[in-house]
């Protein structure tokens, strides 16, 4: 396997023989909750960034190199949509006060996240659509990310008020 096999399939978690999309998010929701354990979430920004960047760029050699189109063992954007999604919902546990707040952030992040990510609705199905390349595969991700994180908040401060 090579190193950009290795990175585009994140650990070779996107060739699992049924749902690699979830599986992939499943691997990167545990890794970026560990990952936050030692860094800051400024710098976990950062690193989402840059594994964004780098994810189109590989994708495009990836897709190069195959003549493909978003192989369904293509996870990394999934992992940037999962940890936008986690950049939105781990704040707003600092500002609710509920019991499990932390526990339904991390769950929440995640279901909200699959379902824009299959879904698909307005933007991020017209970007899965029609931008070819690696643009293509992370653009959608990277807005199911932000349509995730953003009803994991609405979620969370939904709950703050009725619990």
């Amino acid at each position: 396997m090579t190193l950009n096999r290795l990175f585009i399939t994140f650990g070779a978690t996107g060739l699992a023989p049924k749902a690699p999309g979830t599986v992939g998010s499943f691997a990167a929701l545990v890794v970026g909750l560990l990952i936050l354990q030692i860094i800051p979430m400024q710098t976990f920004f950062m690193l989402t960034l840059v594994i964004t960047i780098i994810g189109i760029f590989e994708i495009n050699k990836y897709e190069k190199l195959t003549n493909s189109h978003d192989d369904k063992s293509i996870v990394i954007d999934e992992v940037s949509g999962m940890w936008i999604t986690l950049m939105f919902a781990l704040p707003t546990v600092d500002i609710v006060n509920f019991p499990y707040a932390y526990e339904t952030a991390v769950v929440a992040s995640f279901g909200a996240f699959r379902l824009f990510d299959i879904w698909k609705p307005s933007l991020i199905g017209v970007i899965d659509r029609k931008v070819k390349g690696g643009l293509g595969v992370m653009g959608d991700d990277v807005l199911a990310g932000i349509a995730g994180g953003m009803l994991t908040v609405l979620l969370l401060r939904g709950l703050d008020m009725v619990l």
